[in-house]
């Protein structure tokens, strides 16, 4: 079982209003408009996930369980690797409900996106707390 952890933070801005998508980036800032984002200055980014982890998530049969924990709660969230993913991004990681494969793809066909987050988890994002994310690939 691989796993590869990251800490970032959330923002006054964080809305997680996007219907298909989740992502963290190591940007230091968010606008409004930035629905999707629910946390920045990730100490990690796409390309920087260990190689072993980046091959093995590149496999047809990869799955990825995403926990991501902020002020004692915890969001789980499943969703697939594909050998079509670059993961060489240097500050987005994004999480996708749909197929889509683009630079900033972390995993696709998620059960969750940014609005399907609990809104008491958001609400700790939106106040500026930690968040630990555990990416961890399970058979």
């Amino acid at each position: 079982m691989l796993v590869e952890k990251i800490k970032a933070v959330g923002h006054r801005n964080v809305t997680a209003r996007h219907k298909t998508t989740l992502e963290i980036t190591k940007e230091d800032h968010l606008t409004p408009r930035g629905d999707c984002i629910i946390a920045i200055s990730a100490d990690r980014s796409l390309s920087e996930l260990s190689r072993r982890f980046r091959g093995a998530l590149k496999s047809q049969k990869a799955k990825l369980e995403i926990t991501l924990s902020c002020s004692n709660l915890t969001e789980k969230i499943t969703a697939c690797g594909d050998p079509n993913l670059t993961l060489r991004h240097p500050t987005d990681m994004v999480i996708r409900k749909s197929s889509f494969i683009c630079e900033r793809t972390l995993a696709i066909k998620a059960n969750k996106a940014a609005i399907d987050l609990n809104r008491e988890f958001v609400k700790k994002l939106r106040e500026g707390e930690e968040v630990e994310i555990e990416l961890r690939i399970i058979d």
